[in-house]
């Protein structure tokens, strides 16, 4: 029990450290039917602000090194800029014919969002209003994006291709592909194993991927979950990884060294997005409107924080402006 603790404590640290010189952190809950976001403050636990966004907010990245939130609203072909310290919007970038999964690179220099009716991925200055850097073609129907720890490289799942494929930045094109399960949908990247996972929504699995040569990936192992995954994060400084399945209302926990299922947690409601901080994992339900608050290390529920209508937080949604 000791050394479980310590493993804990270490693990805490871990997260800290990675977080980086940040002020108390915040969660930006996209709500897709009341078209705007909860700002949850994650030490007091409680909703401090909703900021109205475009139509049908889906896509949402913290990008706390640029000090902003990008949230994506395909039904309002727009990406809303929401500043992290005013909690309001502050531009609104056109992006293309429907843009679903965005994520930022690490340095907080670019925006990228996939736009997933006209199969390309759009590259955005993140400190700029103007129209995208690039648009680069990929495979059909892209929605998950997962940015590289280079600042140069992106993964986009090609859900109707059952792909994940590489973009070069730089390069302005899709360097590789590798075939992964039926129909991916989210991305995480794990910077640490230099793994992607991928997760396939009609598989009912997730893809582990090597990325340590990013332009020859390969599926390293294939981990069954629950039905319709559609949200994964990485929790204690990156030993577990929980995914949320939408069909089943649960959430898988997998040993992330081992990759073995450790545990299905259940009594969500269509639970999509989900993101970890400290010793903490916030599970966003659809169908309840509410974000559920667990204990990172043994999975038990805390409380839950009502948020707007249908709750969706796809994405990397915790984050706090960089301290000055």
């Amino acid at each position: 029990m000791l050394h479980q603790r310590r493993q804990v404590a270490v693990a805490a640290l871990l997260a800290g450290l990675v977080s980086g010189s940040v002020a108390a952190p915040f969660a930006w809950i996209t709500n897709q039917g009341s078209n705007d976001v909860s700002v949850i403050d994650l030490a007091s636990q409680q909703v401090v602000a909703t900021v109205p966004v475009g139509r049908s907010p889906a896509g949402v990245v913290a990008a706390s090194r640029a000090g902003k939130v990008f949230v994506s609203n395909p039904d309002s072909r727009d990406i809303s800029v929401i500043d992290m310290r005013e909690q309001r919007v502050v531009g609104t970038l056109a992006a293309g014919d429907g843009p679903v999964g965005i994520d930022a690179s690490p340095d907080g220099t670019r925006v990228f969002a996939a736009d997933w009716y006209a199969n390309r991925l759009m590259v955005f200055d993140a400190a700029g209003s103007g129209p995208p850097l690039a648009r680069i073609e990929v495979g059909r129907a892209p929605a998950g994006v997962a940015a590289h720890a280079d600042n140069d490289t992106v993964f986009v799942a090609e859900r109707d291709d059952d792909s994940v494929a590489v973009v070069g930045v730089r390069e302005r094109r899709v360097l590789s592909r590798v075939k992964v399960g039926s129909h991916p949908f989210a991305l995480l990247f794990d910077a640490m194993r230099q793994r992607l996972y991928a997760l396939n929504v009609q598989s009912d699995d997730v893809s582990v991927i090597d990325t340590h040569d990013s332009r020859a990936l390969r599926v390293i192992a294939t981990v069954k979950v629950g039905k319709a995954p559609y949200g994964a994060a990485l929790a204690l400084g990156g030993a577990l990884l929980y995914v949320t399945n939408q069909h089943d209302d649960s959430v898988s926990v997998i040993d992330a060294d081992s990759l073995k299922l450790l545990r299905t947690l259940n009594g969500f409601g269509y639970p999509e997005g989900v993101a970890a901080h400290g010793d903490k994992v916030y599970v966003v339900n659809w169908m309840d409107d509410d974000v559920s608050v667990l204990d990172a290390a043994s999975g038990q529920a805390v409380r839950r924080i009502a948020t707007g209508k249908n709750s969706r937080g796809f994405g990397a949604f915790i984050g706090a402006p960089a301290q000055p």
